[in-house]
């Protein structure tokens, strides 16, 4: 792995002295930088032909003292892009910690101000990259351990290649087939791929379509699916695949969390300008401060230090796909206030268009 240079400041020479930052505009900084130089000179100039000390020894004070002030005035115009430049040669060396001192209000202070900004978005998205490939390479590394492990041992007869022990690998394997799937589905909505195929959907159809998909997870736990949508022929307007596999990924989400015994319910209805479309568990619920980031890749809303319980084996990226599915349709997901177990809130427009990018 190569080391990670951090890019150094040049070094100090004169002081950064910036008198002209109260001024909003390059132009205006200019004509007073010009106009103090002329008359600091002038005013050499004339003191010296009073004190008599001849052109000789006036022109080169005078020319000398001209020079250092513009240094330093201009010095300190300049001083946001010097900075600029080493920001950006650090962030080559990936260091986005750098900010530029953005005290000026002029063209080059705002132009620090969004370079900051434009730093600050950097350094998220290369601490969310950093994440994601952590987080990959954990989700890869369990079932495929798991799958080698139960090879080994059938290749060396410590198994036999019994039902039960292929069944096993073919778990391990479909836990990798999905998370693959998912991380792929995830990357082509992120990448805006693929246009929305937009279309009336009956709610109560594609809630009893979803439910029929899912309905064989909870079976052997006896779990109750019901789909309560009023009116029954409520229509949101919307990609039917792509709403389809949000309500899907809810709904599994909802079995796993569901006690055995337990029911999952879709309810559908119109509020306002808005269709309204719930999954309810009967599940333990979800934390407050778990909400905020329940939907970003790889967050599971069953921690087991806040729900006691242990993990479910989710992969943590179906709600992530649920949250910008849902932004494409220009709606909101969210988890709604519950006497008991977890309300997932979907919230879709019911004549307005889907926004054009993932929110």
């Amino acid at each position: 792995m190569s080391r990670v240079r951090h890019a150094r400041l040049p070094p100090p020479g004169l002081p950064d002295v910036r008198p002209l930052d109260r001024f909003p505009t390059i132009k205006l900084k200019l004509g007073l930088l010009i106009m103090a130089v002329v008359t600091f000179a002038a005013g050499l100039t004339w003191t010296g032909f009073v004190l008599n000390l001849g052109i000789r020894r006036t022109f080169p004070v005078v020319l000398v003292v001209s020079l250092v002030l513009i240094q330093v005035l201009a010095r300190g115009m300049t001083s946001p892009l010097r900075e600029m430049t080493a920001a950006v040669r650090a962030m080559a060396a990936g260091d986005y910690t750098r900010r530029v001192r953005a005290s000026s209000h002029d063209e080059v202070g705002q132009l620090a101000v969004a370079f900051n900004s434009m730093v600050a978005d950097l350094e998220q998205a290369d601490t969310t990259r950093r994440e994601l490939i952590a987080n990959v390479s954990h989700e890869l590394r369990t079932p495929v351990a798991a799958l080698r492990a139960q090879l080994e041992n059938m290749v060396d007869r410590v198994t036999e290649p019994t039902p039960a022990a292929l069944g096993v690998a073919l778990a391990q394997t479909e836990r990798l087939s999905t998370l693959i799937s998912q991380l792929l589905d995830l990357s082509r909505i992120e990448a805006g791929a693929g246009a929305l195929d937009i279309a009336d959907v009956q709610v109560a159809a594609l809630a009893h379509a979803a439910v029929a998909d899912v309905r064989v997870l909870g079976q052997a736990r006896g779990l109750r699916y019901t789909v309560d949508v009023e009116p029954v022929g409520l229509v949101v307007p919307g990609d039917r695949e792509r709403l389809h596999q949000v309500l899907t990924n809810l709904l599994a989400n909802a079995t796993r969390h569901s006690p055995n015994g337990g029911e999952v319910v879709v309810r559908g209805s119109r509020v306002g300008a808005d269709v309204r479309i719930d999954v309810v568990d009967s599940g333990p619920g979800i934390a407050p401060e778990q909400r905020a980031h329940l939907f970003e890749r790889f967050a599971r809303g069953n921690t087991p230090a806040i729900t006691g319980r242990a993990s479910t084996g989710g992969t943590g990226l179906g709600l992530a796909i649920v949250r910008l599915t849902v932004g494409l349709h220009g709606g909101t997901v969210e988890v709604a206030d519950a006497p008991m177990g977890a309300t997932m809130r979907i919230t879709l427009p019911a004549t307005t268009r889907p926004c054009d990018e993932p929110g």
